[in-house]
């Protein structure tokens, strides 16, 4: 299942802080958002909530997002984390136009959900795509509002 609008790739790694310097420094940044949250998420194990520091740096139309995993339901990125403080890539993420025709359309194709969240601003789903791609796919639907706000043009 490979569809939407493809606008992120995203890494993992245990020091966020020296890759958000890395890509300031070698990258032609166009705008920047960091923060720490907590989510609400259901994964393989039922619901729970995860946190997580976050960067979504932009170049252009692309978003790098950075994630270091804190605390909670975080082994979908913890699982993935290098031994040492490297950046390590973890899935990429597209944009859908409409949310509930996509996820009818999930429960008919091959790869496994593992993580899904979001609210009526934003929604968001990782489908285990390793099998094909190596990688996961991570779906989301956004307002125009919420698109705004992560940097999106």
């Amino acid at each position: 299942m490979l569809e939407g609008h493809h606008f992120q790739n995203a890494y993992v790694t245990r020091d966020i802080d020296k890759w958000i310097a890395a890509f300031s420094e070698k990258a032609k940044l166009d705008r920047k958002l960091i923060f720490e949250g907590t989510t609400h998420v259901t994964t393989v194990n039922g619901p729970g909530t995860q946190t997580n520091k976050l960067a979504f740096l932009w170049v252009g139309g692309m978003q790098y997002e950075l994630i270091q995993p804190v605390a909670g339901d975080v082994a979908l990125y913890a699982d993935a984390l290098p031994e040492d403080d490297a950046l390590q890539f973890h899935h990429i993420c597209m944009r859908v136009p409409d949310w509930e025709d996509f996820r009818a359309r999930v429960d008919k194709q091959p790869y496994e959900v593992v993580l899904e969240g979001g609210n009526e601003q934003l929604r968001f789903l990782y489908l285990d795509a390793r099998p094909f791609l190596g990688h996961y796919l991570e779906y989301t639907w956004m307002t125009d509002q919420r698109w705004a706000q992560i940097g999106g043009m």
